[in-house]
């Protein structure tokens, strides 16, 4: 099992992938944290529905696991919030109940999958597995403009574009969002692991090599500052 972990924390070198768990049971988020490390993805954690909902606003995942119920909260509507931002990221919701009609309306609204807390930890990781295998293919296309986030990859009319590390993920979040205004702060949050360690200015450094490597030698614009409020995505096919 190690041999194998190993060998896929090889094939996600690099990759920025992110999961989110929002459960109060301490032991199932040590072993799910413990796991996803060991492959290089990031796990992020909630202890309620409402930090689930702020987290699954600022930030892209591929993977969120949430329980049914926290403190009489349900998480049931979290599978639309999450639908709606990114329909390709996995959602898997987990219940202590077993009941038909919990699990028929989980997937109506959109879940992945449908896992009671009692299934063995080694099981419920496979399905997790499984579905983190097949979400990461998320490649954003705007005609000729292609980003490729798992592979850290941009090509516009065939021609790559050299772009990596903080730059590409700032282009890239802001494109999963176009046409919405996102603040410096709002971007911290959702790429730097430890945003309160930086300062905005490493945002306005990023926007500065994406004009400079992207919108200046291909004659293109594809982020707009917008005073005071922050940046947006621009690119469009009228561009072209």
């Amino acid at each position: 099992m190690k041999v194998l972990q190993k060998n896929k924390a090889k094939e996600l070198k690099g990759q920025k992938m992110r999961t989110l768990a929002i459960t109060r049971n301490e032991d199932l988020l040590k072993g799910i944290k413990s796991r996803l490390s060991s492959m290089s993805y990031q796990v992020d954690e909630a202890d309620n529905i409402p930090d689930g909902e702020y987290f699954i606003n600022i930030r892209n995942y591929d993977l969120v696991l949430c329980e049914l119920d926290i403190e009489g909260i349900s998480g049931m509507g979290l599978i639309k919030l999450t639908k709606e931002i990114s329909n390709k990221t996995s959602f898997i919701l987990l219940s202590s109940e077993d009941k038909k009609e919990i699990e028929i309306e989980a997937f109506e609204k959109g879940a992945d999958d449908f896992i009671l807390n009692t299934v063995d930890f080694d099981i419920l990781m496979a399905r997790v597995e499984s579905k983190l295998k097949f979400s990461g293919n998320k490649v954003i296309i705007i005609n000729d403009l292609w980003i490729t986030p798992e592979e850290e990859r941009i090509t516009y009319k065939e021609q790559d574009i050299e772009l990596k590390g903080k730059p590409f993920e700032v282009l890239t979040h802001l494109a999963r969002h176009k046409e919405q205004i996102v603040s410096k702060e709002q971007l911290l949050d959702a790429i730097w692991e430890e945003p309160e360690l930086v300062t905005p200015n490493v945002i306005e450094v990023a926007i500065n090599q994406i004009r400079q490597k992207i919108d200046k030698p291909l004659g293109i614009s594809t982020i707009e500052t917008i005073r005071r409020r922050g940046y947006r995505f621009c690119f469009s096919v009228d561009q072209e």
